[in-house]
């Protein structure tokens, strides 16, 4: 039977998650697990607690690693290795909530154990967002970006406010289904956790019809040069070729009023000198382009180098003569037709690929790096998002890739001025799986969270205009050179969650911090006495 459980919770997690998304499966996805850890401690003595313990972390974890294998097996063309680290280790992060959770049954009643395994969970969530191996794929919240006009309060809560109703409304109805009495058919103890699933939905269409973007339209041109990432891109060979494929399918959806051209992430694809970027042949090509378009600018993706004179950060590595220093980036640089170029170095990195996790700590494993499919050493960072500007004062959050996961990131541009979000990225690296789609539709929730147009320019994938609702207005398809062109809307209002970010996981952590102090307090001092 327990075994039953663990695919039972797997399953549905995985319907419920996009792009498949059939959203009311998460609502019931959790009760499953609540009942693994009935069947593991029902009978569960001295002798066999230990027994129970273990059975509870093997089952749960087993189903976790299901769910995680099924929705994120795409990783493997990118990376093995990487998958296989991705999944065993979200696999053990989703786990320790439940532990934690038959800790508390021991000590507290049912429902207070309940309310700290929606803290702990949340905790894991943010935890997981911010440190060095972080994988923010799966928080709960991004689920229903398939079912946006679910969750137009994110413009509230952000994603954070998803992952808390999510296990609310699981909570709920795990306590009802053992209360209930099918014989005399008494169904209303399900009543409240209905309520808790129905009112955020109406709450969230009313808000949805009644949102009307205000007429402030700025034309846009999003460039997918559908660019083999692995036999083609970052070939020489083929370095202006690409340049002249990017510069026509500009030219093909460019008017005299377009203001922004977007090309995708490493676009630029031969790393290039920040000290010489005025003088790089390429910028030179897009310099000449972009004078027969007087109000345009170009927004590019590079890779980039700094050189320092002695080691200034943690990331700086040797030169092959051994003399010091420089920094890569991953980088966005703005492109107008007079001299200046605005860049922004992506901060966000993908752990293993862009980002040696821990470096003092794990030094030792750089040479394995290759193997994760990213290089010796980490690339460079800028501490602080930065708003890139045309002439005209419109400023572009620009997003680099794996960053349009992040919620509270995405907010911190805007909330320093951004009026629409640029993201640029290369999705080629997964082929045709749900990896590339699961990045797409999550950038909706970004449009919600902030009110903000998102113009999306993948080097193959989808590229995508999406409105200040959420809704996706224009979209490639895969493996499809083209470029789309949209007049969007500039938006300069804040919303709530722009400003206050992801504050309801502070409050869910301050819980969990003060549930697991009342454990260790109980343990150890209680128990003693």
């Amino acid at each position: 039977m327990k075994i039953k459980y663990s695919f039972l919770f797997a399953i549905l997690l995985f319907l419920a998650w996009p792009p498949i998304g059939i959203n009311a499966f998460i609502f019931i996805a959790f009760v499953p697990a609540f009942y693994l850890v009935d069947a593991c401690f029902q009978k569960e003595t001295r002798e066999t607690k230990r027994k129970s313990g273990n059975a509870l972390f093997y089952y749960t974890y087993l189903g976790f690693a299901i769910f995680n294998l099924a929705s994120s097996y795409w990783i493997w063309n990118a990376s093995a290795v990487g998958m296989i680290i991705a999944v065993l280790l979200n696999a053990f992060l989703m786990t320790l909530p439940f532990i934690f959770y038959k800790k508390l049954l021991q000590i507290t009643s049912q429902k207070t154990a309940l309310i700290a395994f929606v803290a702990a969970w949340v905790s894991m969530e943010y935890f997981h967002m911010h440190w060095d191996l972080s994988w923010p794929w799966f928080t709960l919240g991004n689920a229903f970006a398939s079912s946006s006009t679910w969750v137009q309060w994110y413009e509230y809560t952000g994603v954070f406010g998803g992952s808390i109703w999510v296990l609310a409304v699981n909570a709920m109805l795990y306590l009802a289904l053992q209360q209930v009495e099918w014989k005399n058919k008494n169904l209303k103890v399900f009543a409240p956790a209905l309520l808790l699933i129905i009112i955020p939905i109406i709450v969230s269409k009313i808000i949805y019809s009644n949102y009307t973007e205000q007429i402030n339209p700025c034309h846009v041109v999003v460039v997918q040069p559908n660019i083999d990432p692995y036999n083609e891109k970052f070939s020489a060979s083929s370095e202006n070729e690409q340049m002249q494929k990017l510069l026509q399918l500009s030219a093909a959806s460019a008017k005299k009023n377009t203001e922004f051209i977007i090309w995708p992430e490493t676009a630029l694809a031969s790393t290039i000198a920040e000290e010489q970027l005025a003088n790089d042949p390429k910028i030179i090509q897009a310099k000449d382009f972009l004078s027969a378009y007087k109000n345009a600018v170009l927004i590019t993706g590079a890779s980039t180098y700094l050189t320092y004179a002695s080691a200034q950060t943690t990331t700086a590595r040797a030169f092959s003569n051994g003399q010091c220093c420089y920094d890569i980036f991953n980088t966005a640089l703005l492109i107008e037709n007079g001299s200046a170029i605005q860049k922004y170095h992506k901060s966000k990195l993908v752990a293993g690929v862009e980002q040696m996790p821990y470096p003092k700590l794990l030094k030792f494993l750089e040479p394995f790096a290759l193997k994760l499919g990213g290089s010796f050493g980490s690339l460079g960072t800028q501490k602080t998002p930065s708003v890139l500007y045309n002439s005209a004062g419109i400023g572009a959050a620009t997003v680099i890739c794996y960053e349009s996961v992040y919620g509270e990131h995405c907010a911190n541009f805007v909330k320093q001025g951004a009026q629409f979000i640029a993201i640029i990225t290369n999705d080629g690296w997964w082929g045709n799986t749900d990896g590339h789609k699961q990045h797409a539709i999550y950038a909706k929730l970004r449009a919600i969270e902030n009110r903000r147009s998102i113009a999306r320019s993948a080097n193959t994938g989808i590229s995508s205009f999406i409105d200040q609702r959420g809704d996706v207005i224009q979209a490639s398809k895969w493996w499809e050179a083209t470029s789309l062109a949209a007049a969007i809307n500039l938006n300069e209002e804040i919303t709530y969650y722009t400003d206050h970010g992801d504050y309801l996981a502070h409050w869910m952590i301050a819980l969990f911090v003060f549930m697991l102090l009342h454990l260790v307090y109980f343990k150890f001092i209680v128990n003693k006495k």
